[in-house]
């Protein structure tokens, strides 16, 4: 036991303490000064040095171990900096052969070093001057006072704390310091926390700290006396309910009226035996049941097994559409809703024959391949109608979150299962046309990868028991015929890619919109616009007028948007009185501008006169294809190269490759060999903006520097594709029949494609291959010999070719 003590006996011996006393390290109490201690000795060093001790009045000095785990310190770092010195003013040796001990301290001193360890501690000390120990203005008295009122608060809190102790305290004031002690000697607090008290030298800093923790153990007791409260009222709450509960399930068995949970327990396992799930939904359906019987409603838990239940009643387990097998009524409905796209129709056509024949297939797995607005997403819905089946989009754009495809687990406060269990509950059928649009954007991140969750729900092969998460039964996917959308197949996981059967989809030509247009576009639209059927009037010249001056795109968006912007116009002159509703309106070419204002493209804008260092590349996006003018310049320098254009490595290497061919070929081409270090060169890529890379521009920059450095201009009413070899042997590159439509897009005359490419023109739509002339090369020569303005190289002439027409919209990766 601690108690206090401050006679003039212990200032005598405090002013009497020598520079070098034995050391008692101590782990589980902190001696103050003018306190006595009281704790068992049981280490080795310490009882050696007690032993050693002649007289119970020894001086000795007492520090306090840093880290208590250890058996014994081994040098000035293991105790803290302060210590006391002290009396031993008892002794008593047990029968373990440990020794009961209590200590006076006496004054703090510094612990300078550590003369011995063995057979126990001696140190060096030096008295530790405290500062305003001696402080008795009115603004510590008032400290003083504070202290003592909320130590009288923590007794009153904490039964722990004897209420005499107020009394000793009140009886104890002397000065600032010693009255920190003292508090601290009474207070249950950490040894560490005791010991930075002991090594606070400032006696105001030393109170203030003590009000402090004394501050944040009366905040601790109250929160616990508050939890307690809560507590004590949830459990009585819970008892009287569950008394009340007793009490009316007998009066209603009283009565014989059964309802209560009881009732909705009869009324789930009677949905159960309707619903005839599959055995392992049964089996996992009917423990969930006699599990909530056993939950009181009053808890948390009831609900969220209560909506796992439904969940597993509400699937459609067994629930198909019935397919209409008449292939030629499911060609009908698809050509009706969309133009084209007859690589998609066919696939379409001939699941539902096998299907006619076998009765019973997994449902194939397609992806569509293309730049917006051609069709992929809505086609989605057509096919569902052509079929009579049911149909689910889910957008994948931005999902970052495998939980969204695979489910949350139910520990989880508000779960709920994936996007593909929520849409067949939605649709009610276990085989419904389920899109999965944008599949090439998905994201990913410290909450998952979605698109590996997808990797069971596209493999034919495990997606008969794809397993949600909150369901945790596996369901039977196999039945559902999954359509992905995409721009672009880079972006998507290689596995996840193999498991789909790639259709593209290319950009519309112009007379294909024009087709489009009048079928499709004009009388849905004008319908919207609320004017009357076949009272508005959109000459073929005027559409061509609207896709060459106003849209410049593969697909039909946004001139969809602009034949709605004049239906609106039109529509709007009807409001105001202008025109009769059943007034006939002719759109002419000329009345474009009027409605749509000045053009954003001019005619034939790729058309240039010939220029040096400028030629037409061709480029293939997500957006689908489009030109790309590459510019070149020089002047005096040191022969250095410059790259602009938001550029990637691959195409920045293909600048190299280009520039090293051409000096390669300087007395070739007539060039002075000093102009390569004479001249610092700068190639820019304009859309700055816009990333690119790839190796398809290689011919095209050849052609620039070669023009560049000769100082012959290149034709502006040519564009080119194809990667460059160091050899000057031109390779194949992808995306021809999008490059090509760009091409008929902007108006360029002459193409130059890769010869290796010749296969790939079969895809090219008849009316923009009677429109360009194509040339098929294999050597760089021949590209600058069509492109250069007065260059004539050495090598074979240009074959131009005219292949076959293809009358199918797209063309899969598996031929």
């Amino acid at each position: 036991m601690t108690v206090y003590t401050g006679n003039n006996s212990t200032k005598i011996l405090a002013q009497s303490v020598p520079n070098t006393l034995p050391l008692l390290p101590l782990v589980s109490v902190v001696v103050f000064p003018y306190n006595v201690a009281s704790f068992s000795v049981h280490r080795k060093r310490n009882i050696n040095l007690l032993n050693s001790l002649p007289t119970a009045d020894s001086l000795i000095s007492v520090g306090i171990q840093r880290d208590p785990n250890r058996d014994a310190i081994s040098g000035l770092e293991d105790l803290y900096p302060i210590g006391v010195s002290g009396r031993l003013i008892h002794k008593m040796f047990l029968p373990d052969g440990t020794i009961q001990a209590a200590v006076q301290g006496l004054t703090r001193v510094k612990l300078k070093k550590i003369s011995t360890l063995d057979p126990y501690v001696i140190a060096e000390i030096s008295p530790a001057h405290t500062e305003g120990g001696d402080d008795e203005s009115p603004s510590m008295q008032r400290k003083i006072i504070e202290a003592l009122d909320k130590f009288e608060t923590l007794v009153k809190l904490d039964p722990n704390y004897s209420n005499e102790l107020v009394n000793v305290l009140k009886m104890n004031i002397k000065g600032p310091g010693r009255f920190a002690d003292l508090l601290a000697t009474y207070m249950q607090l950490p040894v560490a926390i005791k010991a930075q008290i002991l090594c606070e030298l400032d006696c105001k800093k030393r109170l203030e700290l003590v009000i402090q923790l004394i501050e944040d153990e009366i905040a601790r007791l109250a929160v616990d006396r508050e939890v307690k409260q809560r507590t004590q009222m949830s459990i009585e709450k819970s008892q009287k309910e569950y008394f009340l509960r007793q009490q009316l399930k007998a009066i209603r068995t009283e009565l014989g009226d059964v309802e209560g949970a009881e009732a909705e327990v009869e009324r789930l396992k009677q949905r159960l035996n309707d619903a005839k799930l599959p055995e392992h939904a049964h089996k996992e359906c009917l423990a969930e049941i006699e599990r909530l019987n056993l939950i009181s409603e009053a808890s948390a838990e009831y609900n969220v097994v209560h909506t796992h239940i439904d969940w597993l009643l509400n699937l459609p387990w067994h629930k198909m559409s019935k397919d209409n097998l008449d292939l030629k009524h499911a060609r009908k409905i698809l050509d009706e809703d969309h133009f084209g796209l007859d690589e998609v129709k066919d696939r379409i056509i001939e699941f539902l024959a096998v299907l006619k024949l076998k009765n019973e297939m997994k449902g194939p797995i397609l992806c569509l391949v293309g730049p917006p607005g051609v069709g992929k997403t809505s086609l989605g819905r057509s096919v569902a109608g052509a079929i009579g089946r049911e149909f689910a989009r889910i957008s994948l754009g931005g999902l970052s979150d495998d939980s969204e495809i695979m489910g949350h687990r139910r520990t989880y406060v508000g779960a709920m299962p994936g996007r593909i269990i929520q849409s067949l509950k939605k649709v009610g059928t276990a085989n419904p046309i389920m899109m999965l649009d944008e599949v090439d954007k998905l994201g990913r991140d410290l909450r998952g990868d979605p698109g590996a969750a997808l990797l069971e729900v596209l493999d034919p092969e495990q997606n008969h028991a794809f397993t949600d998460r909150y369901l945790d039964v596996p369901f039977d996917l196999s039945k559902v015929l999954f359509i992905c959308t995409a721009n672009m197949l880079d972006t998507i996981p290689g596995p996840l890619r193999d498991r789909m059967e790639v259709i593209r989809l290319s950009g519309y030509t112009l007379e294909e919109k024009e087709q489009i247009a009048q079928t499709y576009i004009i009388p849905r639209q004008v319908e919207q616009a609320g004017l009357k059927k076949g009272k508005v009037r959109f000459y073929k010249a005027t559409i061509r007028e609207i896709v060459r001056g106003y849209t410049r795109e593969a697909g039909l968006r946004n001139f969809e948007r602009r034949i709605a912007g004049i239906c609106r116009k039109i529509a709007t002159r009807v409001a105001a009185g202008e025109i009769k509703l059943d007034e006939p309106v002719s759109v002419k070419p000329e009345d474009v501008s009027d409605y749509l204002g000045p053009r954003l493209w001019l005619p034939d804008a790729a058309i240039r006169k010939p220029e040096i260092g400028v030629v037409n590349g061709l480029a293939w996006t997500s957006m689908g294809g489009d030109t790309l003018l590459i510019e070149s310049t020089r002047y005096k320098g040191k022969g250095d190269i410059r790259v602009t254009g938001s550029l990637g490595d691959v195409m920045k290497e293909s600048v190299t490759t280009a520039l090293s061919w051409v000096r390669s070929h300087a007395a070739e081409l007539n060039v002075e060999v000093d102009d390569f270090t004479k001249y610092d060169v700068h190639v820019h890529f304009p859309e700055g903006a816009v990333p690119k890379d790839g190796p398809s521009a290689g011919v095209s920059i050849t052609t620039a520097l070669v023009s560049l450095y000769t100082g012959k201009p290149v034709r502006g009413d040519i564009a080119m594709t194809g990667e460059v070899t160091l050899r000057g042997k031109v390779l194949a590159v992808g995306g021809i029949k999008e490059k090509v439509l760009a091409a008929y897009r902007s108006g360029i005359k002459h193409v130059l494609l890769p010869k290796i490419n010749e296969k790939d023109l079969r895809d090219v739509p008849e009316e923009a291959r009677k429109a360009l002339k194509i040339s098929l090369t294999d050597d760089v020569r021949q590209n600058l010999n069509a492109a250069i303005v007065g260059l004539k190289l050495k090598v074979p002439p240009l074959e131009t070719v005219k292949p076959q027409s293809k009358k199918t919209r797209g063309a899969s990766d598996d031929e």
